[in-house]
């Protein structure tokens, strides 16, 4: 089956999308449950700000999937557990996906799911587990015709434990390509300091639409400076959490990134919305 009508759901006609990320409880990490210790209420927030997609877990997709809300954000979902953002660090790390989880996503009327592909140069056997996951996903996804969106995340091992980004784009770029070669219909890419080049991300992936990821919370002007500076070198959206749900004003934070993302609005005008 195509996966096209399902992408539609996740991107306007102009091939932009905003997705906020709400899977951080399957990671097992006390740290990122801050300002969505109660599911219900931070679903209802963000739905409310009506963003296009939300990603969430199978054991809390209902919450989304209740709302009587019309339009309301397409669900994507996670599908696959992992330990890598513990802490204290692991002694042994994982990446495990969900059983059948590209069947629940269509009952649960899903417009995509989402797995890792983990890299570490010190843990050469999750990098192998997230490539069994996703040649293991790709075949029933499209079966089902669920887009895949394949998250590349290079790792090195945190001063304080757990694991944190790797600083070498060229690694980046590399697994975002693998990611494409197994079979991404999206890629979820991870962030680089060197913004201004990270249109090579982008290219790597082309011609998937690339989302960059958040990651952990950073001052308002910051994240918002950082958007644009994504959208300007070609990215086809973005993908948030705790930018959003941990923010004191969630939907404002929605709204003030749907600006940047959807209508090309500057820094100053996205500041002006969220304050």
């Amino acid at each position: 089956m195509s996966v096209i009508p399902r992408l539609n759901r996740l991107f306007t006609a102009k091939g932009k999308c905003l997705q906020v990320a709400l899977d951080h409880g399957l990671a097992n990490e006390f740290s990122t449950l801050t300002g969505m210790e109660n599911m219900q209420q931070v679903v209802g927030v963000v739905a409310a700000a009506n963003p296009d997609a939300m990603i969430l877990t199978l054991g809390q997709a209902h919450w989304l999937q209740d709302l009587p809300q019309k339009p309301k954000p397409a669900l994507v979902v996670r599908a696959d557990a992992m330990n890598v953002y513990a802490l204290p660090t692991p002694q042994q790390v994982f990446c495990k996906f969900i059983d059948d989880a590209v069947e629940q996503a269509v009952a649960l009327d899903a417009a995509a799911i989402v797995v890792n592909l983990f890299w570490s140069p010190e843990q050469p056997d999750l990098h192998r587990q997230c490539l069994e996951n996703i040649v293991h996903f790709k075949p029933r996804c499209e079966r089902y015709g669920m887009p895949l969106i394949v998250e590349p995340m290079a790792l090195i091992p945190g001063e304080k434990g757990g694991y944190k980004t790797h600083s070498d784009m060229g690694r980046t770029v590399a697994l975002a390509r693998q990611a494409v070669e197994l079979g991404a219909d999206v890629v979820k890419a991870d962030i680089d300091e060197n913004l201004e080049e990270y249109h090579r991300v982008v290219e790597a992936c082309s011609p998937r639409p690339m989302l960059p990821r958040g990651g952990p919370r950073v001052p308002d002007r910051e994240i918002l400076t950082r958007t644009h500076a994504l959208i300007e070198q070609g990215a086809s959206g973005i993908v948030y959490g705790r930018n959003v749900y941990q923010h004191p004003h969630p939907a404002r934070m929605v709204r003030a990134l749907q600006a940047l993302v959807h209508e090309g609005a500057s820094i100053e005008q996205a500041m002006a919305i969220l304050n």
